[in-house]
């Protein structure tokens, strides 16, 4: 059953919101318009269906009132008995959808991300293969209408890709991403191989929400910075100043390096913020293992070293491992065109493991 109290708690919120941002109840302050405004849009949907669910109960009850008065004419009645067997058939999906929209939320959902991505074990391949899973991303993005900054990029001598770092900005682009953190294995014949074998080579994937100051406090006396001339490949100068950053986070001794913009203001700027979402991951990781300890059917820890996902060229497909999930869509997925299948998947899997540890303990 749904509960019912706090589904009218929602709808009495929802027409608070509506009344103060209609000037109803008075004048209301431009920053407080923008959170009233954020507010209705995230609970609208909710309360939809809210409204929807209400409105087939009340559709049943009728009908069953008029079944029982016993001055329905037969067919009348059976024309009633259909549309009551026709409205049941309706009450789970819109319980269930009502269920999955009241579970609790991850506050980092709605962020930005910061995507890491790392050539793994294979040498050039798997530099080559972090490059496809680079632009898989990219493509990815750019159907969901979100923006791609790379922050940090290095590359391998064929061109592959060593490590990049990119900032994805949009609407729910961590609740989107989350999931991809991992390793990802790719079988198939490299460019470099000439017998023609199948090797497999790997690519690390590290998604982690954007924080902003407000969300991790970095004392000046926590930090060490060092600055350095920046180094293109083979260790050659890419420039006379020394601009490049390394910021070491003395208490949890991560550290960032940047030497992509030749401003040291700029560098500094850019690893200050990949810091500020490495420690909060790290926090976020640390609470979400307390929380999940005993919930065995969750997706992914997140771990970067848990092997998620397997990209096999000459079967062309893909599979995720977690949800034992295998697409024949290889090429698809890489153009960023059918990954959103493989998300989906791993959110709906998500949320019925939260949803059924819940009902366990009520």
């Amino acid at each position: 059953m749904l509960p019912e109290d706090k589904l009218k708690m929602i709808q009495a919120r929802s027409e608070e919101l509506e009344a103060a941002m209609s000037g109803a109840m008075g004048d209301v302050a431009p920053d407080d318009f923008v959170r009233m405004s954020r507010e209705y849009s995230e609970i609208k949907p909710l309360v939809e269906a809210i409204g929807k669910y209400q409105s087939v109960r009340k559709e049943l009850n009728d009908l069953g009132e008029m079944l029982e008065s016993g001055d329905t004419d037969p067919e009348m009645r059976e024309m009633a008995e259909m549309e009551i067997d026709e409205l049941k058939t309706q009450l789970p999906d819109l319980e269930h959808s009502i269920k999955i929209q009241l579970l609790p939320k991850d506050d980092a959902d709605e962020k930005n991300a910061i995507l890491e991505i790392r050539a793994g074990t294979g040498g050039e391949e798997a530099a080559l293969f972090a490059g496809d899973l680079y632009r898989m991303y990219q493509r990815y993005a750019e159907g969901q209408g979100w923006t791609c900054e790379t922050m940090s990029l290095s590359e391998s001598d064929l061109g592959g890709i060593k490590e990049v770092i990119v900032k994805v900005t949009g609407r729910n682009v961590f609740a989107n991403l989350k999931f991809e953190s991992g390793v990802h294995r790719v079988q198939r014949v490299p460019e470099t191989e000439t017998g023609g074998r199948i090797h497999t080579s790997a690519a690390t994937v590290a998604v982690l929400p954007e924080a902003e100051e407000v969300d991790v406090q970095i004392a000046d006396s926590d930090i060490r910075i060092d600055i350095f001339r920046a180094s293109g490949p083979g260790g050659q100068s890419v420039n006379t100043t020394d601009s490049a950053v390394r910021i070491t986070h003395i208490p949890t001794g991560i550290v960032v390096q940047q030497q992509d913009e030749k401003s040291q203001h700029k560098n500094k700027a850019k690893a200050m913020s990949v810091l500020r979402s490495r420690i909060y991951e790290a926090e976020r990781a640390a609470r979400a293992a307390e929380r999940s300890a005993a919930r065995k059917g969750q997706v992914g820890s997140g771990d970067r070293s848990e092997r998620i996902r397997t990209y096999n060229f000459p079967q062309g497909r893909v599979t995720d491992h977690r949800i034992n999930l295998t697409l024949y869509k290889l090429d698809r997925v890489l153009a960023g065109e059918a990954l959103d299948e493989i998300i989906e998947a791993l959110i709906a899997e998500d949320q019925a493991a939260l949803l059924s540890e819940i009902e366990g303990e009520n």
